[in-house]
């Protein structure tokens, strides 16, 4: 089991879907997780498990009342990273320039959470532990092995995140990487960052969630079979082979095959 994660890492991540049963099908079809819509009283959230360990949550889209947003919000996975103060954290993100967007709030005796964006308009959730930490297991098949910002603004970005987490950034020491920015907690390199220029137009600024697999041709198949789309077909780069998709209700997310996978926080 992992955690406690240091804050600043990323722990956690969850999707925001209008067909929350068909979401986990197709996520349970392709990695292999188990997952059922959560009971009421939890708004119906599913904690989707591999190998009996938390891994990513599926949720409803869905106002704080019940009812379905009209017009609905886009399908797009959220990164969560850890803090050891949720209020101190949410208090720095309107100091340092970025927006709340769902305020600190407590999840049964699970933890604080609140969801911010940056100033350069990324949206980011926040994660302060109680008795839960977080993903139970990473950079296995299936499981999250990295998380990357993509901004128009990589200098504003890092003053943010130093801001609001006990984070730094560096440029990365991988050979043949040397335009990608790194974020560290003290000298572990935690998720990347790169400039907007590299993505198609109307791409908006965002996190984005890796999956490390065995196979990254099969999984842009099984991928493809079931409905969804590959945005950038498989291709080898510094750090292994990746390909960059999305579910059939437009939920992006990437895929690699990690030569050197990062070691659990």
């Amino acid at each position: 089991m992992n955690g406690p994660y240091k804050p600043g890492t990323p722990c956690w991540i969850d999707l925001m879907v209008p067909d929350q049963q068909a979401a986990l099908d197709f996520y349970c079809d392709l990695f292999g997780w188990q997952g059922e819509v959560g009971p009421a009283e939890q708004g119906g959230y599913s904690v989707c498990t591999l190998k009996g360990r938390p891994v990513a949550g599926i949720m409803k889209a869905m106002n704080p009342d019940g009812t379905v947003p009209d017009p609905l919000p886009p399908t797009a996975w959220t990164t969560y990273l850890s803090t050891d103060s949720i209020d101190s954290a949410v208090k720095s993100v309107t100091d340092a320039g970025g927006s709340v967007i769902v305020g600190a709030s407590d999840v049964m005796d699970l933890g604080r959470m609140a969801v911010i964006s940056d100033p350069t308009g990324a949206v980011v959730g926040l994660w302060q532990p109680g008795t839960f930490d977080g993903a139970g297991i990473v950079n296995e098949h299936g499981a999250l092995i990295w998380s990357e910002l993509t901004t128009p603004d990589l200098p504003a970005a890092a003053a943010f995140y130093s801001a609001v987490l006990p984070v730094t950034t560096a440029r990365s020491e991988m050979p043949g990487a040397e335009e990608y920015i790194e974020f560290k907690v003290g000298d572990r390199a935690v998720g990347g960052m790169m400039d907007m220029s590299k993505m198609p137009p109307g791409v908006p600024p965002h996190w984005q969630a890796y999956f490390q697999v065995d196979d990254v041709d099969e999984i842009q198949a099984a991928v493809v079979r079931a409905g969804g789309t590959v945005l950038a077909p498989a291709f080898d780069m510094v750090a292994g082979r990746m390909a960059v998709l999305a579910d059939p209700q437009g939920g992006a997310f990437s895929v690699i095959t990690a030569t050197a996978p990062e070691q659990p926080a």
